[in-house]
């Protein structure tokens, strides 16, 4: 009769352990950012893209949910629309819970300001970061107006760089208009190391580094 009772006081005791490891791991919400940022267009079906009128929403539950305590973004998007990353990397900044990011593959163009949004940010040493001015399709009329409007969007991509990393705004507009690196564009590409050197990036690590982190900051 003992023995049965142990028995049971022991597995209830390993059901309490499963269940506190599955409510700690309920508290992080993870986010993929992955493919081209759609906007206010939507993009080819056969595109992989994100859809910020699907993430903002998520995100404005995550900041709301008592149950959520912090966000693991992981990263591999070739950027998009500026709009919409800028939309989406200004929620993951204004939200009170803790916050870390991970570059896999790439973090281009848009795709920075996302990566370096969160409170603290990894890259995988393969991942790549392309910094480049901005661009825009489409018909575009040659006038100075259409200038200073493309000159302020860029002031506010690099503006917003800046603040979330430890990187200048000066240095940021020598690396978007550098010549000598990419063939049919003005930019610089950055590999992890390099990215964590400029300051765009806090470490160069993976998954586990992410997730002790985060874990850590909660």
């Amino acid at each position: 009769m003992e023995n049965e009772m142990e028995k049971q006081q022991e597995t209830s005791r390993e059901h309490d352990k499963v269940g506190n490891v599955a409510r700690l791991r309920s508290k992080i919400h993870l986010l993929t950012i992955i493919g081209e940022i759609e906007g206010h267009e939507s993009l080819g079906e056969r595109s992989k893209t994100t859809k910020y009128e699907n993430i903002l929403p998520r995100l404005a539950q995550v900041e709301d949910d008592p149950e959520i305590h912090g966000l693991l973004v992981l990263l591999n998007t070739v950027g998009g629309d500026v709009e919409a990353g800028l939309a989406i990397a200004e929620m993951i900044a204004s939200l009170s819970k803790p916050t870390v990011s991970l570059v896999l593959g790439g973090g281009h163009s848009i795709g920075v300001p996302l990566a370096v949004s969160s409170d603290y940010s990894f890259i995988v040493p393969s991942a790549t970061m392309v910094i480049h001015p901005v661009r825009t399709n489409g018909m575009f009329i040659g006038v100075e107006q259409s200038y200073r409007n493309m000159e302020k969007t860029q002031d506010r991509i690099t503006e917003f760089i800046s603040n979330h990393s430890h990187i200048s705004v000066k240095r940021l507009e020598q690396l978007m208009l550098d010549t000598s690196l990419l063939v049919k564009d003005v930019g610089t590409m950055l590999d992890g190391k390099e990215a964590v050197k400029e300051g765009l990036i806090d470490q160069v690590g993976g998954i586990r580094e992410a997730l002790a982190k985060l874990y850590e900051m909660m």
